[in-house]
């Protein structure tokens, strides 16, 4: 795949990391006071409740560890499984703030709804193909020089040889009975071709 894409794989790895260890391991914390520097925006929006929010920890955990994978085992069709996943995400949590504005500050849910729309923009950046230079190079050069060996690997035969050749190839395909003419004009023709 293509470096955008490795790209937009790690930078969501590095999303899911960062909120999923800070929401199971602190919840409290990320409760209280995500994203940090920019504002506050779960203490905002309902009351504290530790199982729903090391559930989200732990599920942005899920998706950073298979992106990571991703990393490893790089193929288009990982990258796009993970592009679907993470685009189908990233489409409903930007959904959800969307039409849940103005419990907070203008500019937290500015911060808020742009932050979102750059996550979702990776996720739909994994699902466009790529084009693998690489790969596509080296087969076609590959497919070139199995070309260049097949003519090359054919033996040169003498012209005595093909007038020879192309006689007796009916006499081959017309079986036993075509033999014995086929023969003497095969004679023949080597006999010519001598002269």
């Amino acid at each position: 795949m293509s470096r955008i894409h490795s790209a937009a794989l790690a930078a969501s790895a590095a999303i899911a990391f960062l909120v999923g260890v800070w929401a199971f391991v602190a919840p409290r914390s990320f409760y209280d006071s995500f994203p940090g520097v920019l504002g506050t925006w779960i203490s905002t929006d309902g009351a504290f409740n530790e199982h729903l929010i090391r559930d989200v920890g732990a599920f942005y955990l899920g998706l950073g560890v298979a992106s990571v994978a991703g990393l490893v085992w790089r193929s288009a069709g990982v990258f796009r499984t993970l592009g679907l996943a993470w685009t189908v995400f990233g489409a409903l949590h930007l959904g959800y703030h969307v039409t849940h504005l103005g419990h907070q500050g203008a500019a937290d849910d500015i911060a808020a709804i742009t932050s979102l729309s750059i996550a979702l923009a990776l996720g739909v950046v994994l699902l466009i193909p790529g084009r693998d230079r690489g790969r596509a190079d080296g087969a076609g050069a590959a497919d070139a020089a199995g070309r260049a060996s097949r003519v090359d690997a054919s033996p040169a035969r003498a012209p005595h040889e093909d007038a020879s050749h192309v006689d007796a190839s009916p006499a081959r395909s017309a079986g036993p009975a075509a033999s014995a003419p086929a023969q003497t004009r095969t004679a023949t023709a080597t006999t010519e071709v001598n002269r």
